[in-house]
């Protein structure tokens, strides 16, 4: 079986989660019997990756690479031919939408990987609200056209699954769930001194797009502080730019940029706790990488978080300031229920053993 595996979010953005999924996939599909794996990408002229994929002709900057009009040339001008050449059976976009258009190639089958719908379902950062309109528009047809065209649809949590369902009814029986890999670090953890982070912290991952609610959090945080001088301080993997003003300056608070991934080992390692506030989230990498640590995490309910996340760790509404900061002044009064071994025994359930076994399930459902 010859299977095309779409790369082109690994050239946009390495470190990424959904790329570090890529990463995943691509070794999981190369220990399947009888697969042969081709890589389809665009890139620059002479970058190295030409020599590792298929690629249009054509020059493209890493940065513009998921551009409307490079998409559209991509996707309908290149991708279709180049699936027939290659005899593809089976092609995997990996970024929630990016399927080849019409005409598609005769036997060739296609899923569509994908992680959440917030593109199309909640507001995110743009330079300015045409360029917000122009992006939802064009995401909203191209996940749409996935969707339907798709002969499957993986999804990484059972609250994707639903909400999928919900939006594309008539897609309903080609959903199914591949839930993320999440391994322990492979790196050793970095010498964090350099950085002169305080002994005691709380940890947040991600600050960037709106559903994370980090100001939610960060509010009720400061409001705890000033009520008890036992809570943390509070350190965020991201910039202060994405928080208001009057937040980017409160004692206690630090965050940092360029992260590496051994950086972040020992930051998860380091952290008394992981807090996840986001109102909408897909599956909630951080939290999975915090437990296989063996760090606890207190989380926000009613999304993929709730099943991702053992049933001891505590929860709390992404609405309710003063129940979050009561929450937090608990939690300096007591031990975190969860040992280190429980929580990293709840993360092996999403090791690239068990991901290795679904996926395999699901490439044999397509044979």
């Amino acid at each position: 079986m010859r299977i095309g595996l779409d790369y082109r979010t690994v050239g946009t953005s390495p470190h990424s989660g959904i790329s570090r999924q890529v990463y995943a996939l691509e070794a999981a599909l190369r220990t399947l019997p009888q697969v042969e794996l081709e890589r389809f990408t665009v890139a620059p002229l002479g970058d190295e990756t030409r020599l590792q994929a298929h690629c249009p002709a054509w020059d493209c900057a890493k940065t513009a690479m998921h551009q409307p009009q490079n998409r559209l040339r991509f996707e309908a001008g290149f991708l279709p031919r180049a699936l027939r050449e290659q005899q593809i059976d089976l092609y995997i976009s990996t970024f929630n939408m990016g399927l080849p258009l019409p005409p598609k190639p005769k036997g060739l089958r296609t899923v569509v990987l994908l992680h959440d719908l917030f593109q199309i379902t909640l507001n995110n950062y743009h330079a300015n609200r045409l360029k917000a309109l122009i992006y939802k528009t064009c995401d909203r047809l191209s996940i749409a056209y996935a969707v339907h065209s798709a002969d499957r649809v993986w999804t990484p949590s059972q609250y994707s699954f639903e909400e999928t369902a919900r939006l594309f009814p008539k897609a309903a029986g080609k959903i199914r769930v591949l839930p993320n890999q999440v391994d322990s670090f492979v790196e050793l953890a970095a010498d964090l001194t350099p950085r002169k982070l305080p002994e005691q912290f709380w940890l947040l991952v991600g600050t960037r797009e709106l559903r994370k609610n980090v100001p939610f959090l960060v509010d009720a945080w400061q409001q705890a502080r000033r009520l008890s001088p036992d809570v943390p301080a509070l350190v965020l993997v991201g910039s202060l730019e994405h928080l208001p003003e009057a937040q980017r300056n409160l004692p206690g608070i630090r965050a940092l940029s360029g992260v590496t991934d051994a950086e972040l080992h020992a930051l998860y390692r380091q952290a008394s706790r992981l807090w996840q506030p986001s109102y909408a989230e897909g599956f909630g990498l951080p939290v999975i990488e915090a437990l296989s640590v063996g760090t606890s995490v207190a989380v926000a309910s009613g999304t993929s978080l709730d099943e991702i996340t053992p049933p001891s760790a505590p929860r709390f509404s992404p609405t309710d300031g003063p129940a979050l900061m009561q929450l937090m002044l608990d939690l300096v009064a007591r031990p975190a229920q969860e040992s280190p071994e429980q929580c990293r025994l709840w993360a092996q359930r999403f090791n690239h053993q068990a991901y290795r076994r679904r996926l395999a399930e699901l490439i044999e459902e397509l044979k």
